[in-house]
């Protein structure tokens, strides 16, 4: 297969404020040109677009193409499943949902400290090793946002498991909090190939502040922010699929095109986006935009909007207060916050949320 996965976290929306108005046409036209230009990987998950996004996958996907020409990936909601008998219906549904009979790749979402614990007590790893058994999914792994440690004891504790999809990108390869590096090397050292998610960091990394933009100017390397960004991921040798979630043809038709015919960074490449690294790491709220913090704010705050504009400013110096107005509709202010703590313990970039709306606050909220 070729290195790049339509990953449908992110899809084209009609109404940018309604995750669940998923532009079907265009979906169908990007999926399309995908295939034609020989990548065959998308990946979905339950609760992506408010549970719409496996819809998505049959209708412009499933419904329009032979099975065997394209490879899928979908993900247990361990998040939901509290008793062991409960994995048998979230399957089912799954199946239904896709239109399939089979998953190519199959996955435990979102696997952390907690999650681990409640998958264990559940036997969810049991329950992924009896699928491939059936036959029922060819390969079987879970995506993990946690700490190199905790992954090498539950790759110790399941040898079973085939691959590992990990949050990696340059902007978190050295980071102590993400470890993006140190997780890649656990999954090395027990040899299970990995899958990259968030290669380009939910956005930021093809939203580049100026002096980002600056250094790739100097460079005279050409290509978009993206591009670096994908590539990065794509460059290391036991990775075998960098997940991109597109949410235009213009993003997909970009990604494909330097990916076609892929090539691994040159070492001026590399050091010139450690010189951006340094940029980003002084600037920006590393928040990716999934959306799981909004699941348990008490106050329904807009966090990832808040975050997004916040970021915005970092990057330009300027505020939008339309946007703000925007994302602050039917929501919760910054202000609002009671610091309850409930999102920093979901929040896979363990982000000091509660500080960082302080920030955001006193931006826009205060004056």
């Amino acid at each position: 297969m070729k290195k790049l996965g339509f990953g449908t976290m992110r899809l084209p929306l009609t109404d940018p404020e309604d995750e669940k108005s998923i532009d079907y046409d265009q979906v169908c036209r990007m999926a399309d040109h995908f295939l034609e230009q020989g990548f065959t990987y998308f990946d979905t998950a339950y609760m992506y677009h408010k549970e719409l996004s496996e819809g998505a996958v049959k209708r412009c996907l499933v419904d329009r193409y032979p099975r065997d020409r394209f490879v899928l990936a979908d993900k247990m909601p361990v998040v939901r499943v509290n008793r062991t008998e409960e994995y048998p219906g979230y399957f089912e549904e799954q199946l239904k949902r896709c239109g399939v009979d089979y998953f190519d790749y199959y996955l435990l979402h979102n696997i952390g400290n907690e999650r681990y614990a409640k998958t264990e007590k559940c036997g969810g790893f049991q329950f992924l090793s009896g699928l491939k058994e059936k036959k029922l999914a060819k390969h079987i792994g879970f995506s993990y946002h946690d700490d190199a440690p905790l992954l090498d004891r539950i790759l110790t504790e399941h040898p079973e498991v085939d691959f590992v999809q990990l949050q990696i990108n340059y902007l978190d390869w050295n980071s102590a909090i993400i470890q993006s590096g140190a997780c890649y090397d656990t999954a090395c050292r027990h040899g299970k190939k990995v899958i990259v998610m968030e290669p380009v960091k939910g956005g930021i990394l093809a939203r580049l502040p100026e002096a980002a933009l600056k250094e790739l100017d100097a460079a005279g390397a050409g290509g978009s922010p993206a591009s670096y960004a994908i590539r990065f991921a794509a460059s290391l040798e036991n990775c075998f699929m960098v997940l991109s979630g597109m949410s235009s043809f213009d993003q997909l038709a970009d990604n494909t095109a330097y990916m076609k015919d892929f090539q691994p960074l040159t070492e001026g490449e590399r050091k010139m986006l450690q010189r951006i690294t340094g940029i980003l790491n002084s600037s920006i709220t590393p928040c990716t935009n999934c959306r799981y913090c909004m699941e348990e704010c008490p106050k329904n705050i807009n966090i990832p909007a808040y975050f997004g504009l916040y970021n915005m400013y970092a990057a330009t110096g300027q505020k939008t207060n339309m946007y703000y107005e925007r994302a602050s509709l039917n929501h919760g202010k910054a202000l609002d916050c009671i610091k309850c703590g409930k999102c920093e313990k979901i929040c896979p970039q363990h982000i000091g949320i509660r500080g960082e709306l302080e920030k955001f606050a006193d931006l826009y909220e205060k004056n």
